[in-house]
C-alpha cells in the first residue's frame, strides 16, 4: 500500500462515515479479531460502523468485545442489506476474492458503488479493491490491521478491545505463535497488546479451554476415523454429517481438527473431509509442513485455496467419491511429499 493510497485513505476516514466491515464466511479467530479491532478502532474515530458477517461464528469467539453488535447477512438479511447500501467505505477482511462470503451476499457485494479497501494475507487476490493491502507473509490478518493502524498514525487508538481482538486473531491464525509465519515482529506486537490491556491467559481460556462434552466425543470421533497414509506421509479424516448430527456439532466444533492429523510423527500432509448437507457439500481442510504447498493442491483440485501450509477447499461429489478422488489424486504429489523438509 503506497503513501499516496495512505493519504487518500486517511482523508476518506477525516470525516464521519458510514462504514461497513466484512470478514469472511464461516469466520474464525483471525477474521472476527480483525473485524472486531476495525470496528472500535473506527467507532473511537467517530464513524458509524457496523460488522456484517456473511454467516454465524463459534460460540468460542462470542465472548469477544462487540460481538453482540455483529449482524449475520443469512439471518438478519433486511438489516445488513440496509447497512451496506448506506455505507461509502467496506472493510473485506481476511478473504480476497468475494465468492468467499458465499453467493447471496456476493451479489450484494457485486452491486456496491462505493470503496472497498481489503486488508489480506491469503495468495492471490482477485482486483476487486479500491485500496489493497496484501503481504502473505503476514501471519495474520489482525497482525496486518496493527500495521495499517501503524500506517495510520494510529497506534495510540488501541485501546484494551482493540487489542484483545487483535491478540485473538494472531494467537488463533498462528496456532498459538508456533507457526513459521510467527516472526520476531509479531512477538513484538504481541507484547504490545498485552501492554494495551490484552489478557493473554484469559484469552487463551476462552478460545481453547471452554470445550463442551459433545465437542470433546466429536473429537475422539474424528481421531477414530482417522487414517494415516505412511509411504506418503499423509493423513486424512472424514466426519460424515450422521456423526456431526450424533455428537451435536455445533459451529466450530470441527476447528483445529485437522492439526492432530499434521501432529502425527512423520506426516507432513493432513486433511480433514466434513459432510455439510445444508450446503450439499463436503468442506475441506488441508494443512502442511515444510514446502508442501496445500494451497497450490486445493487450488488444483477442489476449487479453494489459502497459504502454503494451510488451506481449504470443497467437493460437491459424496464424501465417499471426494476421499477416492482425494486419493487417486495423492500419488502424483509423491515426490513433493517425500522432499519436503521432513523428510
Amino acid at each position: 500500500m503506497s503513501t499516496n493510497e495512505i493519504k487518500e485513505i486517511k482523508e476518506l476516514l477525516s470525516s464521519p462515515k458510514k462504514i461497513v466491515i466484512v470478514p469472511h464466511r464461516n469466520p474464525d479467530g483471525d477474521a472476527m479479531g480483525s473485524s472486531l479491532a476495525m470496528y472500535n478502532y473506527l467507532i473511537n474515530l467517530g464513524h458509524e460502523a457496523t460488522v456484517v458477517a456473511p454467516n454465524d461464528y463459534p460460540d468460542f469467539l462470542k465472548w469477544m468485545p462487540n460481538s453482540k453488535d455483529v449482524l449475520k447477512f443469512d439471518m438478519q438479511n433486511r438489516q445488513s442489506k440496509k447497512a451496506i447500501e448506506e455505507s461509502s467505505i467496506i472493510f473485506l477482511l481476511d478473504f480476497n476474492a468475494l465468492h468467499r462470503v458465499g453467493s447471496d451476499m456476493e451479489k450484494t457485494l457485486k452491486e456496491y458503488k462505493g470503496s472497498y479497501i481489503m486488508i489480506d494475507h491469503h495468495q492471490q487476490p482477485d482486483d476487486i479493491a479500491t485500496y489493497l493491502f496484501s503481504d502473505t507473509s503476514i501471519c495474520s490478518t489482525c497482525q496486518m490491521v496493527y500495521h495499517f493502524l501503524e500506517k495510520m498514525d494510529g497506534i495510540s487508538e488501541i485501546n484494551k478491545e482493540i487489542a484483545t481482538s487483535l491478540y485473538t486473531g494472531i494467537m488463533t491464525d498462528t496456532g498459538s505463535f508456533r507457526f513459521p509465519s510467527t516472526t520476531s515482529v509479531t512477538h513484538r506486537i504481541i507484547a504490545d497488546l498485552i501492554d494495551k490491556g490484552a489478557e493473554n491467559a484469559k484469552i487463551h481460556n476462552n478460545v481453547y479451554d471452554s470445550n463442551s462434552f459433545s465437542r470433546l466425543q466429536l473429537l475422539g470421533k474424528s481421531l477414530t476415523n482417522m487414517v494415516v497414509i505412511k509411504e506418503l506421509k499423509t493423513a486424512y479424516i472424514t466426519l460424515s454429517q450422521a456423526e456431526l448430527d450424533a455428537y451435536n456439532y455445533q459451529k466450530g466444533d470441527t476447528e483445529g481438527v485437522v492439526n492432530y492429523a499434521l501432529s502425527v510423527d512423520g506426516v507432513i500432509f493432513a486433511v480433514i473431509f466434513i459432510e455439510d448437507s445444508d450446503q450439499s457439500i463436503i468442506k475441506i481442510s488441508l494443512r502442511s509442513k515444510g514446502k508442501f504447498s496445500v494451497n497450490k493442491f486445493a487450488r488444483n483440485h477442489f476449487d479453494g485455496g489459502g497459504h502454503d501450509n494451510a488451506a481449504g477447499g470443497k467437493s460437491t461429489i459424496s464424501l465417499e467419491d471426494t476421499v477416492a478422488e482425494f486419493l487417486k489424486i495423492l500419488p502424483e504429489y509423491k515426490s513433493e511429499l517425500l522432499n519436503s523438509y521432513e523428510a
